[in-house]
């Protein structure tokens, strides 16, 4: 018995071909939607409850914690839908989400000073989302 692969997607051009480049896509979706929801909740408490931050006098990138605050909020509901529309399959939303798990990953190393563990959590996460969305190459037929 031998097993022959078609030669076109069964259900168009839109469909992927490898489960696992697809696995991939689906897991950096996911975890996009669960980092932007990391930045938002570490917006939130810069924005509420400031003094649970560590205070760096001469850090060179010091910005008042209401500014950081509203920045992680709002990176944290753009990487959340970008990973939304990734879900969904929309071919720029792979582009956009590469382009924004960037943006992300600067933010989160200048936040650094400010609550180190969280960061280098996010850091570690959006590399990760990086290198799933940009792994993705679809094969030729």
């Amino acid at each position: 018995m031998s097993s022959q692969f078609p030669s076109e997607p069964m259900a168009g051009p839109g469909v992927q071909d490898s489960p696992w480049a697809s696995g991939l896509t689906v897991f950096a979706a996911a975890m996009m939607m669960i980092g932007g929801v990391w930045h938002a909740l570490a917006g939130i408490a810069a924005l509420v409850h400031d003094d649970i931050f560590v205070t760096t006098p001469e850090y060179i990138y010091s910005f008042d914690l209401t500014v950081w605050g509203w920045v992680q909020l709002l990176l944290g509901l753009l990487v959340a839908v970008a990973g939304f529309a990734i879900l969904k399959g929309q071919i720029w939303a792979r582009f956009v989400g590469i382009a924004i798990a960037c943006l992300s990953l600067i933010a989160s190393f200048l936040f650094m000073p400010l609550y180190p563990l969280w960061s280098i959590s996010i850091i570690a996460l959006d590399v990760f989302v990086i290198w799933a969305l940009a792994v993705y190459r679809r094969e030729a037929s």
